[in-house]
């Protein structure tokens, strides 16, 4: 039961009358006092129940749904190290368009939870619990009712201390502080509010970037290895047959507004890794950006109020490449505006037909699970140090990217045997979310989406910390670029059943109502 919300003064009040009540009996008119054998007391009481119940609390009246949102400037400056690709980072040189971390909160009057949706291309687990810290000092929001993930823009920074200098962690720091206090003004601008929720289809805009081919048609992956059947990422596509896996073409909508009906926040959700087409050294935050700010071009929440705050997260989008259509060649930063823009107005189309309920219920699951490090042999080992050795000898590489991968196996044998990874579930009424640290395939998000129990459910990759790559085993029994050892993929080969089946049970206890978290008390 929530206790009423009471100021200083009131408080002080209270505790004054509460010492009156109890003590001794020694008014001077009629030696009566006001403690529990005199004639007043009943009045003192009385009026301290009047005092108490004239209190504004919000246990007090009906429960009213409310929400709140804020965006706060993550930009980095010159110099930071960009994410780039696994083998073209460097540092930043200039800002195409500047990144965001985007904050919405909700409250149900006995719950709240917030999303912070970062313009990053990933996130380390240092800096949201950084994040969290800070937030749970300005909010009543517990740390485990906050979801904190990237949208995996390679034109951002990778803020998990990979490879990183002094401008870096003083970076980091940065963006702890400041995706906090997006969270902190998102829920300072809490207001009585309507939810809504729909999705529409857009296969046009996305395919599997893995392809399966021919036996004995795809070369030897960067260890020398030979007998993948799938070319991805850095392999030619020779003598494909198809795509490995399916893609999740849903793009779904969440939608808030004010009572009165003026736009307070929307966020969309997409199983697209990224448009890319940057220009090196600069900063964008992709299409993400891009439909956000088209958003924000078209709803408006008025004079003398919080601005409205488009938001877009990534989906399950591991094996999912971007496909740009027109039939012509993008000039950098091109097609991200026009698939962002394209994207948004789709979205306006579908704002119209919601339905949009004041009353909703919240709820938060969140459990940690162990998992297996895929950790380098020791002839693998050795086989790295020969590479880094000899390395200005191209001629003996199998791949052009061997000795990327090879000072890739020497970090990962500095790490642990066992890793923990946190899941995460969140209710909106009858729509679910199901949240992991790891860049997802699109058939485990579908798979998690069929067998949810809520009518609407949609998932977030790279939220609460970074795990890397989630093949499941029977893609990682293919290959391919996902599946290579390294510091982007090192989860163990069951890892993507495990998630999967835990994410599935969390949504289960929140529909049942039996949800119990790690860490944090509701």
């Amino acid at each position: 039961m929530r206790q009423l919300a009471l100021s200083p003064l009131r408080i002080e009040g209270l505790t004054t009358m509460l010492s009156l009540l109890s003590a001794p009996d020694t008014c001077p008119k009629r030696n009566c006092g006001l403690g529990l054998g005199s004639p007043c007391y009943a009045v003192g009481l009385a009026v301290l129940l009047c005092f108490a119940s004239f209190t504004p609390g919000r246990a007090a009246g009906p429960v009213v749904f409310r929400a709140g949102a804020a965006a706060v400037d993550i930009t980095p400056k010159p110099g930071v190290l960009l994410d780039g690709t696994i083998s073209k980072p460097g540092p930043v040189r200039g800002i195409h368009d500047r990144l965001h971390a985007r904050a919405l909160v909700l409250d149900d009057g006995q719950t709240q939870v917030a999303l912070a949706i970062v313009d990053a291309c990933m996130i380390g687990t240092d800096v949201g619990d950084r994040a969290r810290s800070q937030i749970a000092k300005k909010t009543s929001l517990p740390p485990s009712h906050v979801l904190i993930a990237a949208t995996h823009t390679h034109a951002a920074v990778r803020a998990i201390h990979v490879g990183t200098g002094p401008l870096d962690n003083e970076y980091h720091r940065m963006l702890a502080q400041r995706i906090a206090e997006a969270v902190i003004q998102a829920s300072e601008n809490l207001a009585p509010a309507e939810i809504a929720h729909g999705s529409f289809e857009r296969p046009d805009y996305l395919a599997c970037r893995r392809l399966l081919c021919e036996a004995g048609s795809v070369g030897p992956n960067p260890f020398g290895e030979t007998g993948e059947r799938v070319a991805s990422v850095a392999m030619p596509k020779r003598k494909t047959i198809r795509p490995a896996g399916p893609v999740d073409p849903e793009f779904s909508v969440v939608a808030i507004r004010h009572v009165d009906g003026r736009p307070l926040a929307v966020l969309g959700n997409y199983s697209v890794h990224y448009c890319g087409g940057y220009a090196r050294g600069m900063v964008s935050a992709d299409y993400f950006g891009c439909y956000a700010r088209a958003l924000e071009e078209k709803l408006d929440a008025g004079p003398d109020h919080p601005p409205f705050v488009g938001i877009l997260s990534n989906g399950t989008s591991g094996n999912t490449g971007a496909i740009q259509t027109g039939g012509k060649r993008y000039r950098p930063f091109e097609w991200m505006k026009i698939a962002g823009r394209s994207l948004a107005r789709q979205t306006m189309d579908t704002l119209a037909s919601l339905a949009y309920e004041k009353n909703v219920k919240l709820a938060v699951a969140t459990s940690e699970i162990s998992l297996g490090v895929r950790k380098p042999s020791p002839e693998r080992i050795e086989w790295a140090r020969s590479v880094l050795q000899e390395q200005k000898d191209k001629s003996r590489w199998p791949h052009h990217w061997t000795p990327i991968y090879a000072r890739e196996t020497l970090h990962l044998a500095e790490y642990p045997d066992k890793v923990t990874v946190t899941l995460q579930a969140i209710r909106i009424g009858d729509l679910a979310i199901a949240a992991a640290p790891c860049e997802v395939f699109a058939e485990t998000g579908l798979a998690i989406k069929k067998a949810s129990p809520f009518p609407d459910t949609f998932t977030i990759e790279l939220a609460n910390g970074y795990g890397g790559y989630l093949p499941p085993p029977q893609q990682h029994a293919l290959g391919g670029y996902e599946t290579w050892p390294a510091r982007s993929s090192f989860l163990e080969v069951e890892a993507e059943p495990k998630i999967h089946r835990e994410l599935v049970r969390l949504l289960d206890q929140l529909h049942k109502g039996t949800a119990r978290e790690t860490g944090d008390e509701q």
